[in-house]
């Protein structure tokens, strides 16, 4: 994962997501990731496949593929 420490400890990571074409598929695995607990933040981009994750402590790279999971993509990795 590619994590880096922000301010006020908070934690961003960059993750690669395959199957995001249009914003509603931005807002699917948005609103996924961020129901998992310590998130404060996420940024989906679908030309890039890259999301961003702000959250206040490192993420369990497996809770972040059952979300993308439920979202209806496919976690490839981090960025």
């Amino acid at each position: 994962m590619t994590a880096q420490t922000g301010t006020q400890g908070s934690v961003t990571a960059v993750y690669q997501v395959n199957g995001m074409s249009c914003g509603h598929c931005e807002g699917a695995v948005s609103g996924e990731i961020s129901e998992i607990p310590g998130v404060d933040s996420v940024k989906a981009a679908a030309a890039t496949g890259e999301v961003t994750v702000v959250s206040t402590a490192p993420l369990d790279e497996e809770a972040v593929r059952a979300a993308v999971d439920e979202a209806g993509f496919e976690l490839v990795g981090p960025a």
